[in-house]
């Protein structure tokens, strides 16, 4: 089992579109990363290159990446892209 660092929001970290990387700063001097193909395959560990410090990114996995800095819109046809549909008929 992983010990973490720290917890953090993924709307606190940088993010590069380049290299489509999330970096957040480690206390050694680097930075934590994690990248966009790591959160859209569900990871949720950025680590640090230059110690073993690890960090938990916190994110709704039900979002993609890329909706984390953009304000949703809702298109002509009212769907949604950056949120899952509503559920029908839930259970309560």
């Amino acid at each position: 089992m992983a010990v973490f660092h720290d917890e953090v929001e993924i709307e606190d970290f940088q993010y590069d579109e380049d290299s489509e990387t999330y970096f957040y700063p480690c206390p050694c001097g680097d930075n934590f990363c994690i990248t966009k193909e790591d959160l859209e395959n569900g990871e949720d560990v950025a680590t640090c290159p230059s110690c073993s410090l690890i960090i938990k990114v916190i994110y709704d996995k039900y979002v993609t990446p890329e909706c984390f800095y953009t304000l949703p819109s809702v298109p002509k046809d009212k769907s949604n892209t950056c949120f899952p549909p509503p559920i029908e008929n839930p259970v309560l």
